[in-house]
């Protein structure tokens, strides 16, 4: 296995040696589900305290993300924003993203003179924005926003689960595991579904034709047969 090295505070201390400060990072959560909204975090980590172990959200384990979130949040300035599924449908996902991300920065305590952003789009805040593809496991200050955008997501979609019962969103968050995809087709989308995605599109015709009393047989040459009843 090859070891994988963690992400580091080098650009930020670059900056702060030219007497840039705040340095802020940002990075979401939840892009590719079919369900819930997109979450963006902004974090300031202060040099002083930067709790150890920070990593991509995506490496690290629920338990050890819950312990990093409270850590970042007893030391760090951050703000989050949210994307909702109307937005998503609306803007398209990328567009909702980046506004969530915009939002978060902009919601910081102090404003940011500088913000590292994962991926390859900048956004549009009012302050110097730099891209890095691959962030999340390069610049500490975006991995902590991965871990402050996740874990609210997580937290999130489990209290869904508790307005929405049957659809599983407890477990895999809103993806498009086997599990959602059938209770989709069983129950039909929710409010919280991004409609215009296509398994919830094709959820939601072949609901209503079940419960309009339509069948809708799935063709070998991937063509769609309705038979009334």
């Amino acid at each position: 296995m090859i070891a994988v090295a963690p992400p580091s505070f080098r650009r930020e201390r670059a900056l702060i040696k030219r007497g840039v400060w705040p340095v802020a990072g940002c990075d979401e959560a939840g892009r590719g589900p079919l369900a819930g909204p997109v979450v963006a975090a902004a974090v300031v980590l202060d040099p002083r305290r930067i709790p150890k172990g920070i990593d991509d959200s995506k490496r690290l384990t629920a338990e050890r993300r819950e312990e990093l979130f409270e850590q970042i949040c007893a030391t760090a300035s951050f703000a989050v924003a949210f994307a909702s599924p109307a937005r998503i449908d609306r803007d398209n996902i990328l567009r909702a993203s980046l506004w969530a991300l915009a939002r978060a920065v902009n919601a910081l305590p102090e404003m940011p003179r500088h913000v590292f952003v994962d991926g390859r789009d900048r956004i549009e805040v009012a302050c110097d924005c730099e891209a890095v593809i691959g962030g999340d496991g390069l610049v500490v200050s975006i991995a902590a926003a991965s871990i402050i955008a996740k874990v609210t997501r997580d937290r999130l979609m489990c209290a869904l689960a508790q307005d929405c019962p049957g659809y599983g969103f407890e477990s895999h968050k809103g993806y498009g595991v086997p599990e959602h995809l059938a209770a989709l087709n069983r129950l039909g989308p929710t409010v919280h579904h991004r409609r215009l995605f296509a398994p919830v599109v094709a959820a939601r015709e072949r609901h209503q034709a079940m419960t309009s009393g339509t069948a809708i047989i799935d063709m070998p040459a991937a063509e769609t047969v309705e038979l009334s009843a």
